[in-house]
């Protein structure tokens, strides 16, 4: 069977041919990818630092986010839905439980730790503004109440709103996966229709002090499903077919994307295009999920796939090895980030925005960072070593159990 009639064929009933084989091992691509996602996320969170001026939102349609979600996507499916297959729903649903736990745990203290740190800049510098930037009068004004909004997740500050839709997300993928080993283009056309159901009712989540969710589920959801349908054909071993008319629409996407992003006014000069540049220069619509950004993110990720395998030489470098530290050890890096950018918002505005310091404060972060995944991986491949062998699994009434 044909490659393209391989695909076809996981498309439609999300089965593959007998011959394909699944993709052993951890994929580099996915841990690379995510860490240099997380820098790129750390940097743009402190408007203003002139390196946020090359981060890749300036030259595309998507941008740190975008990839963020894809891989969640593609990561769910390879962990939670291979333990499902084998073991069962109630038994992936459990572990999936259980990380959303750790999730929520984890929001719950950067949101009260950069409450802390807030409140301790505005008490050094007296500047009141701060609040302000980081949407934390809520907590402020009526403590008891902003605690049980963000307890519920009705309360999201600025730059603490990442979490909440993974969240959100990571719950919703059961279901998402029973739908893909079904028909995974069934599937994305539903997903298709609830995303674009919502932006036609305004249908989001509530967020005190915000319209919504800075990320509507209802809409991110489906970047998230197609996340899922790329890590479901990784665990079956279907390879993406030769397409060269997709290859080259794909590129000239992204090349189109360059133009449209770097140019001053209108490129092409069509006076029907003028609204719609003049949209995408000031930035799309990050909340509901443009379109422009779902078809950047699917081209980058197909030419990844089709020209970037799984054993490729570059995965292998040295930087590549450090980003994959990040990328694998993502949760505790994404949590630091985002307390480190809130801080260096403060020291960069404290001085005036001074180019040595922004320099000197993205370094300082970037190497924190690339340290925290350093030293979590060596950790946990000592734990590894050091621990005692593990009994195999054995099949109890209601699962796996050790």
């Amino acid at each position: 069977m044909s490659q393209a009639l391989a695909f076809g064929r996981f498309l439609a009933f999300g089965r593959h041919a007998a011959a394909a084989r699944p993709q052993p091992g951890r994929d580099a691509r996915i841990d690379i990818i995510r860490g240099l996602a997380l820098l790129v996320i750390f940097i743009n969170h402190m408007p203003g630092n002139v390196l946020a001026g090359y981060t890749p939102h300036n030259f595309g349609f998507s941008d740190a986010a975008d990839a963020f979600v894809l891989l969640a996507g593609v990561s769910a499916a390879l962990a939670y839905g291979s333990l499902i297959d084998r073991h069962g729903l109630a038994f992936g649903i459990r572990r999936i439980a259980l990380r959303l736990r750790t999730l929520y745990i984890a929001h719950i203290a950067v949101f009260l730790i950069v409450c802390g740190v807030v409140a301790a800049a505005v008490t050094r510098t007296q500047n009141p503004l701060y609040i302000e930037t980081i949407n934390i009068q809520p907590f402020f004004s009526d403590t008891p109440t902003a605690l049980l909004h963000a307890l519920t997740l009705q309360y999201q500050p600025n730059y603490l709103d990442i979490l909440p839709l993974y969240v959100a997300l990571l719950a919703l993928f059961p279901l998402i996966h029973l739908g893909v080993r079904l028909s995974p283009a069934l599937t994305l056309i539903l997903s298709a229709a609830l995303w674009q159901g919502a932006v036609f009712l305004e249908l989001n989540l509530p967020n005190t002090g915000s319209a919504g969710w800075f990320f509507n589920p209802f809409a991110w959801q489906f970047l998230f499903t197609m996340g899922v349908v790329i890590g479901r054909s990784r665990q079956l071993g279907v390879v993406a077919p030769r397409l060269r008319p997709l290859d080259i629409a794909a590129a000239g996407y992204l090349a189109f994307a360059v133009i449209v992003k770097t140019a001053s006014g209108n490129p092409f000069g069509i006076a029907a295009m003028n609204d719609w540049i003049d949209t995408v220069q000031l930035g799309m619509d990050k909340t509901n999920l443009g379109w422009e950004r779902v078809l950047h993110v699917a081209a980058l990720a197909w030419l990844v796939v089709r020209f970037v395998p799984a054993g490729s030489a570059v995965l292998k470098s040295s930087g590549a090895r450090l980003l994959a530290g990040i990328g694998r050890h993502s949760l505790e890096v994404f949590c630091a980030g985002i307390v480190l950018a809130i801080i260096g918002q403060v020291i960069l505005a404290e001085t005036a925005f001074a180019l040595g310091v922004q320099l000197l404060v993205c370094a300082i972060g970037v190497t924190i960072l690339i340290g925290l995944g350093v030293f979590l991986s060596w950790h946990h491949s000592a734990s590894s070593r050091n621990a005692p062998a593990k009994p195999a699994l054995t099949l109890g009434a209601s699962g796996p159990q050790r």
